[in-house]
């Protein structure tokens, strides 16, 4: 019983270890690290068991020093709309007159709590704010981080965050998409193309351009995060080693250099090909040639053709030669409105030719074509080795008259402003909390007051267990084997440790009886017994056989003795005189053979009621007995009927 009880308390282990992970893989991408957010997010003064509805929701502060921040909690101060147009666009939607309001979430709404939306489709939007202070790029990391929600979700557009290169002729009122800007960050989606860029310009040393520099693309499915319509946190990490981090909801979804992970290089080549380095004209490319003494065989035939009439062929029976495969319509009618001066002469259309349906063909019968075994073709010679290979050609490589090396592209131009310049064909795109800094702790606190409030009341609105797990089946298909396995784990140990078990006996009890009764050992035993005497007393009447029949063996023989010895004795004592007395010993003989048949016969009958050990017996008492051997051959008789 203990032992069950151990299966069955490690199976409901099992069983809560599994829905555990389900739970967790939820939340987490399995491809990607995740930072302990735990810490800071216990700091909040949130009951975690109140609903959405009783958050008491403060504004965040941030508690160190800062170069930008933004809630959008109060009005709307700092911020400027363009009044600019956009270049190279059509008229009617080059203005960026795209509408922005602040306010509330529509789903998962912290009471208190308000952003910027973008209301409007199909139109060009851009706003914009100065900085608290410009950000320069020196010995302190960039940390560049806001949240954004796609509250209808996402069809095509972008919710990407630029920061403001500083100048002096920098003017808000006219920014639009050819403003400079040192960082664009942020995602962006159109049709099934699911981005989260990272591009810095990157200015040219020797020549002052500037050059756009995108990050490579992440190896994590980003596709939840545009249609799940929950608030995600967006997180740029710059360091002065050249290396950075994107996140999403504190989860790192890319990292590398800023030398290495970027396209183009920021660096670039040390050496280029020789524009005008040309081919020379006996450069030789071909690596393979036709052998030059290969001579055409005498046999080969190049005008046999490649099809020839198949002569064995026989025109099938029933082929109808007269009969045209088609034949004019006979129920087509000229059109009343049929002009020949204009139209023509007017011809019925042609059908195919009914007799022809039930026939193995019309018109004139062909030889079908068979592929010619002659046929060769063009002959060509056999290919080489080409001893004048010089493999393929390619401009020698000079000196990179552009080449520079910047080892430090961490150092980018200041920035002192920040904009969204967005085209969207979705409506309701939420941003909110947005932070410059430069210390990792500044911006989790940041993050823990404003994203982690917004999750916090969407994990309490969240649909109950079945429903996630109902989800996330939907998004991985291979979860319902998981969640078959963990039901069927139970319910299996449940019948293996609870179900009745039954006895089954080694001992089989081939007696006929009506009810079957439980059998005990004595009893077990006692039937043992019983098959072995019934088996003696098999063997003991086999034997009583076999003596039995030698002894009718040896009655039949002195049977045959006596009958002899009496015939001789009657011949002895026979007068001479007479036939008739030695006709009447004879007689009497007969009689007595008679007697010995006819006596066997009535005996026969009882032969059945008689026992082995009575027979035995009648035989020793007529072996021994002076009735005459008539008796013991009548008895024998007996037994042997």
């Amino acid at each position: 019983m203990q032992f069950q009880w151990d299966w069955l308390c490690l199976g409901v282990l099992l069983f809560s270890s599994v829905t555990a992970e389900i739970e967790d893989e939820e939340i987490q991408d399995a491809d990607v690290e995740v930072e302990d957010f735990d810490k800071t997010s216990q700091e909040t003064d949130v009951d975690k068991g109140r609903t959405s509805l009783e958050v008491v929701y403060k504004t965040p502060k941030p508690i160190g020093e800062v170069y930008f921040t933004e809630t959008f909690d109060g009005v709307l101060t700092g911020w400027v709309l363009s009044k600019t147009k956009k270049e190279d666009t059509d008229e009617n939607i080059a203005k960026y007159d795209g509408r922005w309001e602040v306010e509330g979430l529509k789903e998962n709404t912290v009471p208190g709590d308000q952003g910027l939306v973008l209301k409007s489709t199909a139109k060009h939007h851009a706003i914009s704010a100065m900085l608290t202070k410009p950000f320069i790029f020196a010995d302190k990391p960039l940390i560049l981080q806001y949240e954004v929600n796609f509250q209808e979700g996402i069809d095509c557009g972008g919710a990407y965050i630029k920061l403001l290169s500083s100048s002096d002729d920098l003017d808000l009122e006219y920014f639009f998409d050819k403003t400079p800007y040192t960082i664009m960050f942020g995602p962006d989606k159109c049709g099934e193309d699911y981005k989260l860029h990272f591009i810095f310009r990157h200015k040219n040393p020797k020549t002052g351009d500037y050059e756009e520099k995108h990050a490579k693309r992440p190896d994590v499915d980003l596709k939840k995060f545009y249609s799940d319509k929950k608030t995600h946190l967006y997180t740029l990490v710059l360091k002065p080693d050249d290396t950075f981090e994107m996140s999403i909801d504190q989860t790192v979804v890319s990292k590398g250099s800023l030398l290495e992970d970027f396209v183009p290089p920021v660096n670039p080549p040390q050496e280029i090909e020789d524009p005008n380095d040309k081919k020379p004209d006996d450069w030789d490319e071909r690596a393979k040639i036709p052998d030059p003494s290969a001579v055409k065989p005498d046999d080969w035939d190049e005008d046999e053709p490649a099809k020839i009439e198949d002569t064995d062929a026989v025109k099938p029976e029933g082929w109808l030669d007269d009969e045209p495969e088609y034949i004019s319509d006979p129920n087509a009618e000229k059109p009343e409105d049929w002009d020949e001066e204009m139209d023509g002469e007017w011809e019925a259309p042609q059908i195919p030719n009914p007799k022809c349906e039930t026939a193995p063909g019309c018109g004139e019968w062909v030889r079908p074509m068979m592929n010619n075994p002659n046929y060769k073709g063009k002959w060509k010679a056999p290919m080489i080795e080409n001893p004048n290979y010089q493999g393929i050609w390619s401009p020698r490589k000079i000196p990179n008259p552009d080449y520079f090396q910047d080892l430090h592209p961490f150092e980018m131009t200041a920035v002192s402003a920040v904009g969204l310049e967005l085209w969207s064909m979705t409506s309701d795109i939420y941003f909110d909390n947005f932070i410059i800094c430069s210390e990792k702790e500044v911006a989790d606190r940041w993050a823990a007051d404003g994203w982690g409030m917004k999750k916090l009341v969407a994990s309490a609105n969240e649909p109950g267990m079945f429903s996630q797990l109902m989800t996330a089946a939907e998004d991985h298909p291979w979860l319902w084997v998981l969640y078959i396995l963990t039901l069927a784990l139970p319910v299996g140990l449940g019948v293996l440790f609870c179900w009745p078990a039954k006895k089954v006996d080694d001992d089989i009890d081939y007696k006929k009886t009506d009810i079957s009764k439980p059998i005990t050992k004595g009893e077990l035993e006692q039937g043992g017994e019983e098959l072995e005497d019934e088996a003696e007393l098999e063997e003991e009447k086999q034997n009583e056989d076999d003596i039995v029949e030698e002894e009718r063996r040896q009655v039949e023989e002195k049977k045959h003795e006596l009958i002899k010895e009496k015939k001789k004795m009657g011949r002895k004592d026979a007068p001479s005189e007479g036939e008739g007395e030695g006709g009447e010993g004879e007689d009497k003989d007969e009689e007595e053979e008679n007697e010995v048949a006819e006596g066997s016969q009535e005996e026969g009958d009882k032969s059945n009621k008689s026992g082995s050990e009575d027979e035995m017996k009648e035989a020793d008492e007529s072996a021994g007995s002076g009735d005459g051997p008539t008796k013991s051959v009548r008895k024998r008789r007996v037994r042997k009927d």
